[in-house]
């Protein structure tokens, strides 16, 4: 008997090597999702600020007739399981939340303030960021949104200086998800915005 037990711990010891290997894979991919209130509105994500930050565009009203959709910086947070399981696939898993804090633009005495809105500062002249003006939560799931396009719904915690509001219900499909559809570079999402994305993303 003694010969053959060796064989058969080594046998037990690979199985549950693999498991170990089976297990860390799955634990990789898993996302931590959005929390809900049993009405269905969205709760404010908690610490979004320590998320990666993946980029921060930014379309000044000066730039465009004085009446930009979005005259803000948009700050973009991506939360790090779901930005873990982009860098590992190169796709949004489930469950994948993508923050957005608008933050106006720095604002001067008018005049020191150049008529496309742009402010001197140490560095230069440029603009320059200012004070936090709303945050919004995009956020994909199929199994929670199976009628929306790609599963992705939106919600606005508030377009105003914080404290913002604690929960948020689903903007109307057409408010948000047309755009996103047209215009965003990979799965409803503005990639071609976001460097950090791009340089995460595996090559294939």
């Amino acid at each position: 008997m003694r010969k053959f037990l060796f064989p058969t711990l080594l046998s037990a010891s690979l199985m549950l090597g693999l498991a170990g290997t089976s297990g860390a894979r799955a634990a990789s991919d898993v996302v931590t999702p959005a929390k809900f209130l049993s009405n269905g509105q969205a709760m404010i994500p908690q610490n979004y600020r320590s998320w990666i930050f993946v980029g921060a565009p930014l379309t000044p009203n000066a730039l465009n007739g004085g009446k930009a959709p979005f005259p803000e910086y948009h700050n973009v947070y991506m939360e790090p399981s779901a930005f873990k399981y982009w860098k590992k696939n190169g796709k949004f898993a489930e469950g994948t939340q993508i923050v957005k804090e608008l933050v106006l633009i720095r604002q001067k005495p008018s005049a020191e303030m150049n008529k496309d809105g742009s402010t001197g500062e140490v560095s230069g002249v440029g603009y320059f960021p200012g004070e936090f003006q709303g945050l919004e939560l995009a956020y994909k799931s199929k199994k929670r949104f199976p009628k929306e396009p790609g599963g992705w719904v939106y919600f606005s915690f508030g377009h105003k200086t914080p404290p913002y509001a604690k929960t948020a219900k689903a903007f109307p499909t057409e408010s948000c998800n047309a755009c996103h559809q047209g215009s965003a570079a990979t799965d409803y999402v503005f990639t071609q915005f976001y460097p950090v994305l791009r340089a995460a993303k595996p090559k294939k």
